[in-house]
């Protein structure tokens, strides 16, 4: 049996579980981590064995200005159900985390070349990476090859409210092992995206944007670069690490395909808007304010959950276009998927 615990916070939609909500072994269930006697119940009734624990506050935008909700529901949320789930003697417990964890990777030694580029010039310098000088025209181009790649024992080093909360969670879910020897498992993913995604983020807010005829939003100079796994294959990763990954052990979930936000905006556009045109891709895009911060990139290596005989399958190509065509048409699955499209975090009402 698989019991589906969740919130149903502003992200959450239950059109998203109409395909298997009849299954005969699947039961949703309603309820907030945060609250320590219904999680308890919730064990010694179900009878739980094996925990996945994805339940977050995840959008960055927003931890900026709900800092303290996403500690309560991160770290707080994340200790009562390790707990329960320790008191319950359950098999496994899976922690989910994030590469933000790591911080943004800097590298030790780059290259300086101040210019002045157009933005055409920029998209075709984005095979290296770029990091954004105080002049908006000016660029500090360092080679990817010269920057830092991150494994399972890299110093957690986190940037933002959202990263900072996931990492003091995994103190918590780590201690467990440390202390009790209590079977839990970290893993760190890349950027996921593809259908059934809340659209506050960047691939399907993106999508969603063009679709209604509005400009993808860039924050800053879009030269950040993110690396993107398709759904399916980081299901397939989980599987593999309830399966086999070792208690007590973190597994990086990452991939080689990286692209800056910039470049992601304008495949987007020719494949919705089907132009190529430099000037009309122009046109489709609107530069705002940066968050406070704003990391370069996560590049991780997944050497170890590769050798558990994971590796990502779903090629890009393949993934957002199929991506693509759900938004077209499950788009208003969230009751206020429009508020999601604004450049800057809507703050939902507090719960």
């Amino acid at each position: 049996m698989i019991i589906n615990l969740d919130k149903l916070d502003y992200c959450a939609s239950l059109k998203n579980l109409e395909t298997i909500s009849n299954k005969q072994n699947y039961k949703f269930i309603q309820g907030d981590i945060c609250d320590a006697h219904f999680v308890r119940q919730l064990f010694e009734k179900e009878k739980i064995n094996i925990v996945l624990h994805f339940a977050a506050q995840t959008h960055v935008d927003l931890s900026f200005v709900r800092a303290f909700e996403f500690t309560y529901v991160n770290v707080y949320g994340t200790h009562v159900l390790v707990s329960a789930a320790h008191e319950a003697s359950v098999e496994k417990f899976i922690y989910v985390s994030t590469d933000e964890v790591y911080g943004g990777s800097l590298g030790k030694a780059y290259r300086r070349a101040e210019c002045t580029l157009t933005d055409e010039r920029r998209h075709n310098r984005l095979q290296h990476s770029c990091l954004p000088c105080p002049s908006s025209q000016q660029i500090m181009f360092c080679s990817f090859e010269c920057q830092e790649e991150f494994d399972e024992s890299s110093p957690k080093q986190p940037t933002n409210p959202y990263a900072s909360s996931k990492a003091a969670a995994e103190c918590f879910v780590q201690s467990y092992w440390e202390r009790y020897k209590f079977p839990v498992v970290i893993t760190r993913s890349s950027n996921v995206y593809g259908p059934h995604q809340y659209p506050e983020k960047v691939i399907p807010k993106f999508i969603s944007l063009l679709q209604h005829n509005r400009k993808c939003c860039i924050h800053g100079s879009g030269l950040q670069t993110r690396n993107f796994l398709y759904a399916a294959d980081v299901v397939e990763a989980f599987l593999t690490v309830l399966k086999k990954g070792k208690p007590g052990e973190i597994y990086n979930i990452g991939t080689n395909f990286e692209m800056s936000i910039v470049q992601l905006a304008k495949e987007l556009i020719q494949l919705i808007k089907e132009t190529t045109s430099e000037s009309e891709m122009e046109d489709w895009v609107d530069y705002v304010n940066d968050r406070p911060t704003n990391d370069l990139r996560y590049p991780m290596k997944s050497e170890k959950i590769h050798g558990l005989g994971w590796k990502p399958k779903v090629p890009w190509n393949e993934g957002i276009k199929k991506t693509i065509e759900w938004y077209r048409e499950n788009f208003h699955n969230w009751k206020n998927a429009e508020k999601a499209l604004e450049p800057f975090a809507v703050q939902p009402p507090c719960i």
